[in-house]
C-alpha cells in the first residue's frame, strides 16, 4: 500500500522530467547545400578570357567561392547562386576539370573538361592609317615594317602579346624583320600594368628564340636632333630626320612593357641596326616608365636626339650598349638596371658598354678647330641617376666572348664631345670602369667646363678603373674622377664583398638586386644641382635599388622559356 502511495508522487515528477527533456532537445543542424555544376560556357578559351560556370547553390559573395580550372585557382569576376564568371588562370593545365568549393566545405566538379586554347592570331603589315586598338584576346604578329602613320594612334590593351616575325616573312620580300615604327605625330599608347604587362617578343616558340629575331620598337618625334635634316634613320626605315624644335612633343605612352629578342640586322641597309627600343627626337610629352628590353642584338635602349624623360628601365642580356645616347639627346633617366651575360658581347668586332654617350659621329673637330652645332641644335647632355649595371662577379675580361663575337669594354664610355651627367650609380664587372676620351675642343673642354658631371659614381671590380683617350689622358681622367668633391668611389676586386650586394645579383634568370641591410650603397647619394630637378625622385642610396623592388610582377628574366601561345 505504501508503494502505491510513493508512486503517486513519483509519476508526476517523472512525467515533468520527460517533458523538460523533450523541450531541451536541439533541432538538428541544417545540411549545407551542395553546389552543382550544370554547364561551362565556353568549354575552350585562352588564358585571361572569362568563362561562365552555371549551376546551383553557389555563394553570391565571390570571396566565399573557390574555383579551380585545371588545378589552378581562378579569379572570380562576379557571383550569384546560379552562376560564377571567372578568368582563366595563366597556370591552368591545358585540359582539366573545373571545380567550385563554397565556404561550407562543399565541392562540385564539372562532368566535362575545360581546354585552354591558343589565342587567335592577327598578322599586321604595311601602314596603319586609322586609330586602332589591339586587345589581349588576340596575338598580333608584325610582318616587315609596320608603320603607325602621322596623326593616328595605336592603342594596345594591358596583357596583349605582339610577336615580331623574322626577315624571311617580310611580305614585300625585302628581308625586313617585323618592326613597329611610330612616325612623327603618330602615337603608341601601350599602357600595361604590373599584373598585365604588354609583351613584344619573338614569333618563335619557347626554346628557339634568339637575339635579333625581329626589329623592335622605333619612336620618331619632333624634339630637336643635332644632325642635318637630310640624315637618314638607322636601320633602313623610311624618311629623314628633318629639323624640328618641339621638345614637349608627345609620341604616346610605354608603361609596363617588355621588348624581347629584338635589334635585328636589317637586310639591304648600309646604316646599322635597330635597338630594342629606338627613340629619334622623342619629346618629353612622351611617357616611358617600367620598360624591360631583353636579348637585344644591338643596344637595349637607344636615344638619338630628343628630350624624353624615362624611369625604371631594365636591360637584360643585351650585346652592345645597354644605354646608348647620341645625336644631341638631352633628357633625363632615373632607375635603370643592366644585367649582362658575361659570355655574350657583340656583334663580331664590337665592344660592349654599360652607358655609351657621344654627341654624334665624328662629333669633334681636329685639335684647335672650334666646334659648330648643327642648326643650333643641342649637344648630347642627358642626366642619368640611380643606375646599376652588372657584367660579372668573376674576373673581367677584354677577350672576345665565347658567344657573340665582340668584347666588353667600359661601364661608362664617354666620347666625341658628349656633355652627359651621371650621378649615384654603380658599374660592376667591366674591364674598364670609366673610359673618357676626346679632343681639347670637345670632351676635354666639357670636362674642364663642368658640362660633363660625374658624382656619386661607384666603379667596382674593374681591371682598369679609369682609362683616358686622345686629349683626355688617363691622368686627367683619374684626377677628375677622384676629386673628393665628387664623392666617387673605386672598389677593387679584392674589396667588392664590402658592398654587400644581394647574393642573387648575378643570377641571369632569377636575379635580385635589393642590397643587404648594411650595404654602404644604401647611403651617401649626392643631392642638389641637376639631381634636384623635379622629375627625379630624391633618394639616399646609390644605384637603382634601395629597399623597394620595382621589378616585381611585370618583368621576366627567363623569356626564352615563356609560353606566349596561350
Amino acid at each position: 500500500m505504501n508503494r502505491l502511495k510513493n508512486w503517486k508522487y513519483v509519476l508526476p515528477i517523472f512525467a515533468g522530467f520527460m517533458i523538460l527533456l523533450q523541450a531541451c532537445k536541439k533541432d538538428p543542424d541544417p545540411v549545407p547545400a551542395v553546389p552543382t555544376i550544370t554547364s561551362i560556357n565556353p568549354t575552350t578559351a585562352p588564358i585571361g578570357s572569362t568563362i561562365a560556370i552555371s549551376g546551383t547553390n553557389f555563394s553570391a559573395t565571390p570571396s566565399s567561392n573557390t574555383v579551380t580550372v585545371g588545378g589552378a585557382v581562378a579569379t572570380i569576376v562576379s557571383a550569384s547562386s546560379t552562376q560564377l564568371v571567372i578568368v582563366v588562370p595563366a597556370t591552368a593545365a591545358t585540359t582539366g576539370v573545373v571545380s567550385v568549393s563554397t565556404a561550407t566545405g562543399q565541392t562540385a566538379q564539372s562532368s566535362v573538361s575545360f581546354t585552354v586554347s591558343n589565342k587567335p592570331v592577327a598578322e599586321k603589315q604595311g601602314t596603319i592609317r586609322a586609330n586602332t586598338v589591339w586587345s589581349k584576346d588576340t596575338t598580333y604578329v608584325l610582318r616587315g615594317f609596320v608603320y603607325v602613320a602621322t596623326n593616328y594612334t595605336l592603342t594596345i590593351q594591358p596583357g596583349t602579346v605582339i610577336r615580331g616575325a623574322g626577315p624571311e616573312r617580310d611580305p614585300e620580300g625585302l628581308g625586313r624583320a617585323g618592326t613597329l615604327i611610330v612616325e612623327r605625330v603618330g602615337k603608341l599608347i601601350a599602357n600595361g600594368t604590373a599584373s598585365e604587362p604588354i609583351v613584344f617578343t619573338s614569333s618563335k616558340a619557347a626554346g628557339q628564340r634568339n637575339y635579333g629575331d625581329w626589329g623592335g620598337i622605333i619612336l620618331i618625334g619632333k624634339s630637336p636632333i643635332n644632325r642635318p635634316g637630310a640624315t637618314s634613320y638607322l636601320g633602313g626605315i623610311r624618311g629623314t630626320t628633318e629639323t624640328y624644335n618641339e621638345p614637349e612633343d608627345n609620341s604616346g605612352t610605354l608603361r609596363y612593357v617588355r621588348i624581347e629578342f629584338a635589334g635585328v640586322s636589317v637586310a639591304n641597309s648600309t646604316n646599322g641596326q635597330t635597338s630594342g627600343l629606338t627613340m629619334y627626337g622623342v619629346g618629353n610629352g612622351t611617357i616611358i616608365d617600367n620598360v624591360q628590353v631583353s636579348y637585344s642584338r644591338n643596344h637595349s635602349f637607344g636615344w638619338y636626339g630628343g628630350s624624353v624623360n624615362t624611369k625604371h628601365l631594365v636591360a637584360l642580356r643585351g650585346t652592345t650598349n645597354d644605354f646608348n645616347t647620341d645625336w644631341g639627346y638631352y633628357g633625363k633617366v632615373q632607375f635603370g638596371v643592366g644585367l649582362r651575360d658575361p659570355e655574350v658581347a657583340g656583334p663580331a668586332g664590337a665592344v660592349a658598354n654599360g652607358i655609351y654617350s657621344q654627341n654624334f659621329d665624328p662629333g669633334e673637330n681636329a685639335v684647335g678647330v672650334p666646334l659648330t652645332s648643327q642648326n643650333g641644335a643641342p649637344k648630347t647632355a642627358p642626366v642619368f641617376t640611380n643606375m646599376s649595371i652588372f657584367v660579372t662577379s668573376g674576373t673581367p675580361s677584354t677577350a672576345t666572348t665565347s658567344r657573340g663575337g665582340g668584347s666588353f669594354q667600359a661601364g661608362l664610355h664617354l666620347t666625341r664631345n658628349t656633355a652627359i651627367s651621371v650621378y649615384n650609380s654603380l658599374f660592376y664587372g667591366f674591364p674598364e670602369g670609366l673610359r673618357l676620351e676626346g679632343t681639347t675642343t670637345g670632351t676635354l673642354a666639357n670636362v674642364n667646363g663642368g658640362t660633363i658631371d660625374l658624382k656619386g659614381v661607384t666603379l667596382a671590380n674593374s681591371l682598369t678603373p679609369i682609362v683616358g683617350g686622345g686629349a683626355v689622358t688617363t691622368d686627367i681622367a683619374t684626377t677628375y674622377f677622384n676629386n673628393t668633391t665628387r664623392s666617387n668611389q673605386i672598389v677593387p676586386s679584392s674589396a667588392v664583398a664590402s658592398l654587400l650586394l644581394n647574393s642573387s645579383t648575378f643570377n641571369l634568370t632569377a636575379p635580385s638586386f635589393l642590397l643587404q641591410a648594411s650595404s654602404p650603397l644604401l647611403t651617401g647619394a649626392v643631392t642638389g644641382g641637376k639631381v634636384a630637378d623635379s622629375f627625379f625622385t630624391q633618394t639616399a642610396y646609390r644605384g637603382a635599388f634601395g629597399t623597394e623592388n620595382w621589378l616585381q610582377g611585370w618583368t621576366n628574366f627567363d623569356p626564352q622559356n615563356a609560353n606566349y601561345d596561350r
